[in-house]
């Protein structure tokens, strides 16, 4: 048992997508003299600012942030490999007397990092992974709530390098994912803030947001990644860009291109939100305008 361990303290913000993670985090790194810790899993990738709403030089406000732009598109960063950096940082972070403050809607990050689930030890078994990469994402949805319920629910629309992976893993224990991962004890002392807004207003804010990101110059970005990087999975299955390569493509009209983009993007939120809800410690309805307790 480890109950005698002291445990390093973590302030974790949680939540959907156009909650007001990003401000309230600056507004409490400041109030706490703390630094912010990404747990994002697209911005981990250079480049991808417009269409992942990254927080901008001027918006983080001095504030160091890490886990953002931090490899190239073309790199697979896993969640093993997310932990393992943002670990670094909460030691360099605690050791200089500073507050680590966790901010994000990646749910599995924060699963790994701060709560008591396990990665499972699992070999890449690139024969498997090749035959996987010829389905379609709905084909490997089909495959994996055949095997795993649970598990499917735990992966992001079009998002088909996570549901090959999930894939991998219980193909090669034999059991579902839940087990397949195990438990640890946590390594962190957690206060773990939910950002939410009722779901009307949450649309609302995820629909100008959308807007903005048109105004600020999506479909430029897009034609730029598409251009240094090519039609890659870690630009082309992500929320903001895949909508507007299908502009670009002449698959959707400009309009219509918009409004999926916003449906995908409330779709996703939902998720998040049912993601997040299964954490009982989390306390909810602390709104960005509000200070933490």
């Amino acid at each position: 048992m480890n109950s005698g361990v002291i445990k390093k303290k973590v302030i974790a913000i949680v939540g959907p997508t156009a909650s007001g993670k990003t401000a309230y985090s600056i507004n409490l790194a400041k109030e706490l003299d703390g630094e912010i810790i990404s747990a994002d899993s697209r911005l981990v990738y250079k480049g991808l600012d417009i269409g992942t709403a990254k927080p901008t030089v001027e918006e983080r406000c001095d504030i160091p942030h890490y886990m953002i732009d931090i490899v190239e598109p073309e790199v697979d960063y896993s969640v093993g490999l997310y932990v393992k950096d943002a670990k670094k940082y909460i030691d360099d972070i605690l050791s200089r007397n500073k507050v680590p403050i966790i901010v994000g809607g990646t749910g599995l990050y924060f699963r790994i990092l701060l709560e008591n689930y396990n990665l499972p030890e699992i070999a890449p078994n690139y024969d498997l992974r090749s035959q996987l990469s010829e389905l379609t994402y709905d084909e490997l949805n089909e495959m994996l709530n055949v095997l795993d319920k649970d598990a499917a629910k735990l992966v992001s629309y079009n998002d088909k390098k996570r549901l090959i992976r999930f894939i991998e893993i219980i193909k090669s224990t034999g059991k579902p994912l839940a087990e397949a991962r195990g438990f640890k004890e946590p390594e962190y002392e957690v206060d773990w803030i939910g950002l939410n807004f009722p779901r009307e207003q949450l649309y609302e804010r995820i629909n100008k947001r959308v807007d903005i990101m048109i105004e600020a110059g999506l479909i430029e970005e897009t034609h730029n990644l598409l251009k240094k990087h090519g039609p890659i999975s870690n630009i082309t299955d992500t929320i903001g860009y895949r909508e507007m390569i299908s502009y670009i493509k002449g698959e959707l009209s400009f309009e219509d291109a918009v409004s999926k983009l916003k449906q995908n993007s409330r779709n996703y939120a939902k998720r998040q939100l049912t993601w997040f809800r299964k954490n009982d410690a989390i306390k909810w309805n602390v709104y960005p305008e509000q200070k933490s307790k």
